[in-house]
């Protein structure tokens, strides 16, 4: 299944550049795990070592927010778009 992951530039430059990436999965789990793979750099910083999502990354499934789901187990299909909206610190 081919799931659209939308990165914000913070995290695009980790994936080369691109703000957008395609991965496949069955799973949020999944299709983190896919492109973590494939970009390490930008896997350190969307999930933990244990592969858990960090609490200051949000994960909208079709704009729905995973914590109100079922988190890195909610289920994706074909054509689903995955958005990481990291949190931004400053003053």
């Amino acid at each position: 299944m081919a799931i659209t992951v939308t990165l914000p530039a913070v995290l695009a430059r980790l994936a080369d550049g691109n703000k957008e990436v395609s991965a496949s999965g069955v799973t949020v789990g999944e299709v983190v795990n896919a492109i973590s793979a494939r970009y390490p750099s930008l896997a350190t910083r969307i999930r933990d070592a244990a592969g858990q999502p960090y609490p200051f990354v949000v994960y909208y499934l079709n704009d729905e927010d995973i914590r109100l789901g079922n988190g890195f187990d909610s289920s994706v299909a074909d054509g689903d778009d995955l958005t990481l909206v990291p949190a931004i610190a400053g003053g």
